[in-house]
């Protein structure tokens, strides 16, 4: 079979899902026996999100091979068993890149470099950078349909559809179905313009997908179906659902895969939905709940932690029970410890960079540490509880990481300026480098201690996990952590990089320099996330056991 490419975009207004959207779509030809591929095309000019502020942005998803990517990767990762990598995200500035530097050595043999057909050209060209054995393609056009930045990628694709023709690729339009309150009344006119607009630079979209709060009635369909220039049967009602790993069933109820499978003209197996409505249904009726302090700087804006807001959730499928994120601010916890903090049944400091709301979290993590209450620390949450460990329980008073006190007196967590990357190349580095690129990024070995918490959770003495990060701890102070009742739990297979620390005399303490999030599974939980939903599980049923006596 040719490989098919399908085209995601979106109308209306941002916001709809189209990285959900295309991740559910991925599942389902995925349920179907397929193999896909996922790519996310992004419009901005940034060379990837690296540098850009979460609350802008979002999170920045890191692959395997260390690239640092849009959040919507993460959906496809979790929603597919897709290979995702460097080569499933680019940006105009990526390509705009490429294209100056072959127009500086010469390579259009000064001829004029233009929008078309060179920038056109060299989105296609990576849109049909796929390996071999992929059936499918799916590939999300960041941005919404009438933004000037999207102009060159619609029109990529739009020279895509008459280069593969039309049984080799598909454009699925993302839309909104408004529902206006005073008319009583859903109003598809938006969804109407959305697709004029894309028909006027050349693309007929083969299937809607009508983001809605209510149930879209067939004589409202049938509208939509006239006035859009699309089947009756193409027009898929996308309604919003209580868990986003509902969409998949929501989707195929709708008919939208055999849709797609008769417009590509596949012949694939029928679907095998049960694990996504297994999952679905431990969510819907979860047997207990737990209730998890998040405590990071980024909390006004939830998508800056969306993997990690999903690993939660996936700790809970593993655990049967629902787990009540709180996010707190870790500003707010600089003076005192606010009474939501003190009453959840565990703590997780999550990763970040730059010092404001630093003090909170090492107050957040003293009180897990001396009250016995479970603590996940992840990146930064790492380095922040080997700070306050140090700090209080061997009296380095003043001890503090060089990303936030250069002239501290017990430099823990420091920079270091030269190591050998995860492909064996030498960098250097250090606090004048540009930011971009200079961290260790994507996935390092790391070697477990027998017996320890890490350990009993992965069932294996040697792991690979996913870094983003530029500061290290400092091995000089290995020895005063140690004797502080601190285990180094995992470490580089070099002995030089710690990974995971725990503490001995405390129910469940751990902290890893890594983010176990990116690489959790609704179907796969990850095992550190599986242990923290337990551990607090457990902490909580103790309280209440406390509160009978």
């Amino acid at each position: 079979m040719r490989q098919k490419f399908i085209f995601v975009t979106g109308g209306v207004v941002s916001s709809l899902g189209k990285g959900l959207a295309s991740a559910a779509i991925g599942a389902l030809l995925e349920s179907r026996g397929l193999n896909i591929m996922l790519k996310k095309l992004d419009p901005y000019i940034n060379v990837d999100p690296g540098t850009m502020n979460p609350f802008q942005h979002g999170e920045v998803f890191v692959t395997e091979d260390g690239a640092e990517t849009d959040l919507d990767l993460g959906h496809y990762e979790r929603f597919t068993n897709a290979a995702i990598s460097k080569r499933c995200n680019f940006t105009t500035g990526q390509v705009y890149d490429t294209v100056i530097s072959k127009e500086r050595r010469g390579e259009y043999l000064g001829g004029t470099v233009q929008v078309i057909p060179h920038i056109t050209d060299e989105i296609k060209r990576r849109i049909l950078d796929v390996d071999d054995g992929i059936d499918v393609v799916i590939v999300e056009i960041g941005g919404t349909v009438g933004d000037i930045e999207s102009l060159p990628f619609l029109e990529a694709i739009r020279q895509l559809r008459n280069d593969l023709g039309k049984e080799n690729s598909l454009f699925i339009h993302l839309t909104l179905i408004p529902f206006i309150k005073t008319a009583d009344e859903m109003k598809s006119k938006p969804t109407q313009h959305s697709v004029k607009e894309l028909r006027g630079i050349g693309i007929q979209p083969d299937i809607l997908l009508c983001r809605t709060e209510r149930v879209l009635s067939q004589g409202l369909k049938d509208k939509i179906s006239l006035f859009c220039n699309v089947d009756k049967d193409a027009v898929i009602a996308a309604k919003d659902v209580g868990d986003i790993y509902e969409v998949p069933i929501v989707y195929h109820n709708e008919g939208l895969d055999e849709k797609i499978t008769k417009l590509l003209n596949i012949w694939a197996k029928k679907p095998d939905l049960s694990q996504w409505e297994g999952i679905a249904d431990t969510i819907r009726n979860p047997r207990d709940e737990v209730h998890i302090a998040v405590v990071g700087k980024y909390v006004k804006l939830k998508d800056s932690y969306k993997s990690l807001n999903e690993a939660l959730v996936h700790g809970g499928i593993a655990n049967s029970c629902r787990v009540i994120p709180h996010y707190i601010d870790s500003e707010d916890l600089e003076k005192s410890l606010s009474s939501e903090l003190l009453d959840v049944d565990g703590i997780l400091v999550p990763g970040g960079f730059g010092d404001r709301g630093i003090e909170g979290k090492i107050n957040a993590i003293a009180h897990a540490r001396e009250k016995k209450v479970p603590y996940f620390g992840l990146c930064l949450g790492m380095q922040l509880a080997v700070v306050e460990i140090v700090r209080h329980l061997a009296g380095c008073e003043g001890a503090n990481s060089c990303e936030f006190n250069e002239n501290t007196p017990y430099p823990i967590i420091y920079l270091i300026e030269a190591w050998v990357d995860r492909n064996n190349e030498l960098q250097k580095r250090d606090k004048f480098s540009n930011l971009g690129g200079t961290m260790r990024l994507g996935a390092y070995p790391c070697q477990l201690t027998p017996g320890s918490l890490a350990h009993k959770a992965y069932g294996k003495d040697l792991i690979d996990e996913r870094h983003r990060h530029r500061y290290e701890f400092n091995m000089d102070f290995r020895e005063k952590l140690e004797n502080c009742g601190t285990l180094i739990s995992g470490i580089s297979p070099d002995g030089t990089l710690v990974e995971i620390i725990e503490l001995k005399d405390h129910p469940w303490f751990l902290a890893c320099q890594f983010h176990p999030e990116f690489k959790s599974k609704p179907f796969n939980p990850h095992p550190l996330f599986r242990e923290f939903i337990k551990a607090s599980l457990t902490h909580k049923q103790e309280k209440q056991q406390c509160k009978k006596k």
